[in-house]
């Protein structure tokens, strides 16, 4: 399916982005996104790495960090 938006949580900033912004135009894989997150926010792909990719129902994808408890 076609995602339509992405929202991400990055350091205490949420921004929401099209696909195209971040150059995916077919469903990417996490790995893809998170790629491509990284270029976008100029940041080490290392930052991303655990973060959760979390794909709705409705077709909007969340980028969050993994929730740490405890």
């Amino acid at each position: 399916g076609k995602v339509d938006m992405i929202h991400v949580r990055f350091e205490g900033r949420s921004y929401d982005l099209e696909e195209q912004t971040l150059g995916l135009n077919r469903t990417p894989s996490d790995d893809q996104l998170l790629r491509s997150l990284s270029r976008f926010l100029e940041v080490d792909y290392g930052k991303l790495q655990h973060y959760v990719v979390d794909r709705r129902p409705s077709g909007a994808v969340i980028v969050r960090p993994e929730a740490v408890y405890g």
